[in-house]
């Protein structure tokens, strides 16, 4: 893990992100304090399992009945 400031990091930025992609970290940091990280991209990939969640929730009767008044109201203030 390397720490840099934002000016090396604007100065350096094709440099530091070729070291990023041979798998290195690099700390950014404002006048010493640590502000971000650049790490590798990862593509996360997980198998969608339709009907998963089936059961967990349920679609009330009136989920699409108009509001009541004072819900409406506040909407116009």
């Amino acid at each position: 893990m390397t720490e840099v400031n934002i000016h090396e990091a604007k100065t350096h930025l094709s440099k530091l992100l070729r070291r990023v992609l041979s798998g290195e970290e690099i700390i950014i940091a404002n006048a010493g304090k640590r502000v971000a990280r650049i790490v590798p991209y990862r593509e996360i990939t997980t198998d969608r399992k339709p009907g998963q969640d089936r059961g967990l929730f349920m679609v009330p009767e009136d989920f699409d009945a108009p509001l009541p008044e004072e819900v409406l109201r506040g909407f116009e203030q």
